[in-house]
């Protein structure tokens, strides 16, 4: 069994290395896992990374495997992918998917990682987090058949919530973003593309661009009675939205959505483990490797999360190579 592991730390505000420690003694039930692959949530691990994490949210934000606190030392992330290498006989040698920060090896209990399917390229399970984040605000939006449906923000969640509502019929999907870059992958998740959201006249508008222009934008493409569904978080920043237009008049909704909680519309019978289940199995449709625009080795995660907190270019989302 190995005893020590690298992993990912935030030290401070705009600053990260890699940190060996001791892992834990294995406890019956539990498994030791080797990582092979690790996906960077860039909105979340980005205000992580730089510190702005309000401190009203320090509690709530804490992923469920992390060690440390905000605002540092932290080692955050929830977007694991490796292989058992001790534990239970149903789960040795098989690809796992865990809700565990950046490290080469860790131990948790069983219950606590998720089998990839056989269908799934285990390198595209790192979307799993994301996905399920997408699920929760497409049940949030109460998409329904036919529905107009705009996406502001062409990042993981965005492009993953535009190609779920792409798939319920008759919808007729538009994913905006100001980078026209993005038009390629929603070509190829089957959805429109628009660098400006004027005039779509949306039935449902999902906001995930984690800037305040985009909201700004989901008001300009809201048609009347639309509901509008917030799915960024702004950590420390303030937003101000001009509500004063014709806000009242098409009588809009603005409503949050956040995977910490399943959405009321299914809380009675869906559980975590379930919703999770949902989006691994989701995962099997290979048009979503579009998503995953860059890769890196894990000794070159300092740098990369450095350039996608300060200018995160064309990547959409970045896979860390264990």
């Amino acid at each position: 069994m190995a005893t020590t592991a690298h992993a990912f730390w935030t030290t401070a505000p705009g600053r990260g290395e890699i940190r060996e420690q001791a892992l834990p003694t294995r406890a019956d039930g539990d498994v030791l896992v080797r990582t092979c692959w690790t996906g960077i949530s860039r909105g979340t691990e980005s205000l992580v990374y730089s510190g702005r994490v309000p401190e009203s949210e320090w509690g709530r934000m804490r992923a469920p495997f992390q060690e440390g606190d905000f605002p540092g030392p932290v080692k955050y992330g929830y977007a694991n992918v490796g292989v058992v290498e001790e534990g239970p006989a149903r789960l040795l040698g098989r690809h796992v998917f865990a809700l565990y920060p950046h490290q080469t090896h860790y131990v948790v209990p069983a219950e606590a990682v998720r089998l990839v399917p056989a269908s799934v390229p285990p390198p595209r399970a790192v979307l799993a987090a994301n996905l399920e984040t997408a699920v929760n605000g497409i049940w949030d939006a109460d998409v329904r058949t036919g529905d107009r449906v705009a996406v502001i923000g062409g990042g993981t969640v965005g492009c993953l919530v535009a190609w779920l509502a792409g798939r319920i019929p008759g919808c007729e999907v538009t994913l905006v973003d100001v980078n026209p870059a993005r038009a390629v992958v929603a070509d190829t998740l089957g959805v429109r593309f628009a660098v400006t959201a004027t005039g779509l006249e949306a039935d449902v508008v999902l906001h995930t661009s984690g800037a305040p222009a985009g909201l700004v934008s989901a008001l300009d493409a809201a048609a009347l009675e639309a509901r509008i569904i917030e799915m960024s978080w702004f950590g420390d920043q303030s937003v101000a939205l001009p509500l004063g237009g014709a806000f009242h008049a098409r009588r809009l909704s603005i409503i949050s959505s956040q995977v910490g909680r399943i959405a009321p519309s299914q809380r009675t019978r869906w559980s975590y483990a379930r919703r999770m289940e949902l989006a691994l199995h989701l995962l099997e449709d290979a048009r979503l490797d579009a998503v995953i625009t860059d890769e890196s080795p894990f000794a070159e995660l300092p740098g990369v999360m450095n350039r996608l907190a300060a200018a995160p270019g064309n990547t959409i989302c970045h896979r860390i190579r264990y």
